[in-house]
């Protein structure tokens, strides 16, 4: 029993032996919304494998079954963030019943990985409508035309414009034809004016997080405004991450 014991102990400690650890998180995560984190564990034993390798990550787990010697196994964990605002992972678990089942030997991995939760995305209809929630939430500016809002100004027909843009009533004031010139609503600055959101403080956010999803991905240039603080409109991959991580610990 000693024996076995005292085997036990070398080989289990030998199996946990250099390895490291690599997560990968995100760019995005929304309050309520499952996401994969990517986990790869490396074996930098020159020589021997690793066994039953069990990765902990909060209260999931996931056992990996064989890692080569200088080799590397890569998974996914699936978890989520009940609740908006910054997070900080800490601590990692890597244990294993190597060799004989008689013992869970574990090694703690201290990794702080900051995290930041956004809220939960939710939708809001009619974004461009006049009596909608895009309208009533924000205002615009633009001076682009385009073929959905207001008239912007009316100029002569050229061969190819639309039938329908024709403006009938100009065409018979001059007795030449034309057209009507439109606003582009795809285009028009919005600013997310926070505090003329109806609900609580959840709803507000939840409905802006919707509102700056929506304009980025139709290529609005979009602000936000609370109280004194106020974002000029701007689209970007950065003005997505400014606003939503904002909203993200706003109190």
């Amino acid at each position: 029993m000693l024996s076995f014991m005292g085997i036990s102990g070398f080989f289990g400690k030998r199996n946990l032996s250099n390895l490291d650890l690599e997560i990968d998180m995100p760019e995005e995560i929304f309050a309520g919304v499952e996401f994969p984190v990517r986990v790869v564990l490396k074996n930098k034993k020159r020589f021997l494998p690793s066994f039953l390798v069990i990765f902990h990550f909060y209260d999931k787990k996931y056992i990996v079954p064989y890692i080569d010697p200088k080799g590397s196994y890569t998974f996914h964990i699936n978890y989520l963030y009940r609740k908006r605002g910054k997070y900080t992972t800490d601590s990692f678990g890597i244990c294993s019943v190597f060799p004989f089942n008689f013992f869970v030997r574990c090694i703690v991995y201290q990794k702080k990985i900051p995290v930041i939760v956004y809220p939960y995305p939710r939708k809001m209809e009619n974004l461009y409508n006049s009596s909608g929630p895009g309208r009533r939430d924000g205002h615009y500016s633009t001076q682009k035309s385009g073929s959905q809002g207001d008239i912007v100004s009316i100029r002569n027909y050229s061969p190819g414009d639309p039938v329908k843009f024709i403006h009938w009533k100009a065409s018979a004031r001059t007795g030449e034809l034309k057209v009507k010139e439109m606003e582009d609503l795809s285009s028009k600055p919005v600013i997310i004016d926070l505090d003329s959101i109806h609900g609580d403080l959840e709803t507000k956010v939840s409905y802006a997080t919707y509102l700056v999803l929506e304009l980025y991905k139709n290529s609005v240039p979009f602000g936000l405004k609370y109280g004194k603080k106020f974002f000029k409109p701007e689209h970007s991959r950065k003005q997505k991450a400014m606003i939503l991580t904002e909203l993200a610990v706003l109190r």
